[in-house]
């Protein structure tokens, strides 16, 4: 019980780590909700381009990573 309270001080820490961790939880989401919405407008474009285009940029490694990690998310 001694480790929940912590001399009085319990409050402040547990609070404390409360709200790192949302805050921490928040901005994954945030990112994640941003990575996604940059990969799927990627995507689109890659959709616009050429054959050609297309071949080159299948050549090319991040670009290919991140096409085989579209696939593979939805």
């Amino acid at each position: 019980m001694n480790l929940l309270l912590m001399n009085g001080y319990g409050l402040y820490v547990w609070l404390s780590f409360a709200f790192a961790i949302m805050t921490c939880l928040i901005l994954f989401l945030k990112t994640k909700k941003s990575l996604n919405k940059v990969e799927s407008e990627y995507k689109e474009e890659v959709k616009k381009l050429s054959a050609e285009q297309i071949k080159t940029l299948n050549t090319e490694k991040i670009p290919r990573e991140i096409l085989t990690q579209q696939v593979k998310i939805k």
